[in-house]
């Protein structure tokens, strides 16, 4: 496969602890986790946020996004207005499913824990 490289030094990545896939609206892409650092002490305006998809929270945040989504797909909840949210909802676990397979599975695991 291809290797995955930083968007902010364009060296390749090595392993998958260095990894860290960040998106700022619909775009994700792979940095070092020091050159996510970096990105983040640049960024100055809240229209520049990057959000880390692969870290603890990222992942929390789309299981929960999906049991939400559940919930108000399958159930009668809030009638039409709760379809939406159910839809909406789907945007975060869409963002990190895509980052697993664009990124994630591209990046050997060289530290032995799978």
């Amino acid at each position: 496969m291809r290797p995955v490289f930083c968007k902010y030094c364009s060296k390749p990545i090595d392993d998958r602890d260095e990894l860290i896939t960040a998106t700022n609206y619909a775009r994700i892409y792979p940095y070092h986790y020091l050159c996510y650092q970096e990105l983040e002490q640049e960024t100055t305006t809240v229209q520049r946020v990057w959000k880390p998809l692969n870290d603890g929270l990222g992942t929390y945040i789309a299981f929960l996004m999906l049991i939400l989504s559940g919930w108000f797909a399958f159930t009668d909840t809030l009638g039409a207005v709760g379809d939406i949210i159910a839809a909406l909802s789907l945007y975060p676990i869409g963002l990190r499913v895509l980052s697993f397979f664009l990124y994630e599975l591209r990046v050997p695991n060289q530290s032995g824990s799978q």
